[in-house]
């Protein structure tokens, strides 16, 4: 009989230690605060200023960083002229499916003057995701990112990167894209494509008017720096690279991958991709890129 005992007590203590485990787990997630401000704010780009609609007044809006188990509790105030909701993309929303964000589907819209309190845990997600407006075409604007790093104690399953930052991929038109697509809902046609691509909402150095607002990112001789890519553009499949410089890929849409190399990326909407980039070339300005995918139909 001495043998069974062992085994019941081997399994017990197995039992144990899962159970502190997950509870310990549970006692180092954290619950973060936020509040999303829905307003136009004058933005300007090629050569125009628009009323464009943002969140707290930035274009992207704000990044949410938070830890694989944490809590995230947003407050979002609509002081627009517009309907809005927030869609968490990519988030599974275990239990708070109302907490989702697509207008007439998971909720009713924000109404103007109104708000309504996101509230959802991220579990078992590790990596980049992103949330933006669930509304018309408020989401050219209305968007950022959402880090989740692993928990509190655990780490990289590859070698920590020296500095982590988030490339947004977006669209802009010169024109309000409300206007864009009502006039194509009520034409019929295809809507207008965008005047530009932006990175981190601005258009870069071969735009007009945008060579002092291009985006930059650091990085050091012999530094390796983790670079979370999302393609928050409406419409288009968007191809990334970065001049003479290769790209280790580690994960994408909140997953880890088996880490491999490429030269270019391609991202659909609403994809992310986490990449490694090592500073490995004579220093210099290298060009980061996009470029959308144009089939030869």
């Amino acid at each position: 009989m001495e043998p069974i005992k062992t085994k019941y007590s081997s399994i017990f203590l197995a039992i144990f230690v899962l159970l502190a485990s997950a509870l310990l787990s549970s006692a180092n997630a954290k619950t973060h605060e936020h509040e999303f401000v829905v307003e136009a704010t004058k933005v300007k780009r090629l050569c125009k200023t628009h009323n464009s609609i943002t969140v707290n007044g930035q274009y992207p809006g704000p990044t949410l960083e938070i830890n694989n188990g944490d809590t995230l509790v947003v407050k979002v105030t609509n002081k627009a002229r517009y309907n809005v909701t927030i869609h968490w993309h990519g988030v599974r929303q275990m239990r708070t499916g109302w907490a989702d964000g697509p207008e007439f589907v998971t909720q009713c819209p924000i109404r103007p003057g109104g708000s309504y309190t996101y509230r959802f845990t991220v579990e078992g997600q590790e990596g980049t995701l992103w949330w933006h407006a669930h509304s018309s075409w408020l989401r050219a604007t209305v968007y950022g990112a959402l880090i989740i790093r692993p928990r509190q104690g655990d780490s990289y399953p590859f070698p920590k990167p020296k500095c982590e930052t988030p490339i947004l991929l977006g669209e802009w038109w010169d024109s309000n894209p409300i206007d864009v697509v009502r006039q194509a809902t009520r034409t019929g046609a295809a809507p207008n494509v965008s005047d530009a691509y932006t990175i981190n909402g601005q258009p870069g150095d071969l735009y007009k008017c945008s060579t002092k607002g291009t985006t930059i990112v650091p990085i050091h001789s012999g530094e390796t720096n983790l670079l979370r890519v999302i393609n928050a553009a409406l419409n288009q499949p968007l191809f990334f690279t970065i001049a003479n410089h290769k790209l280790t890929v580690v994960g994408a849409d909140a997953s880890y991958l088996k880490p491999f190399t490429t030269k270019v990326l391609m991202l659909g909407p609403g994809q992310t991709t986490d990449v490694l980039i090592t500073g490995d070339q004579p220093p210099s300005r290298y060009y980061m890129a996009a470029r959308a995918y144009q089939s030869s139909m």
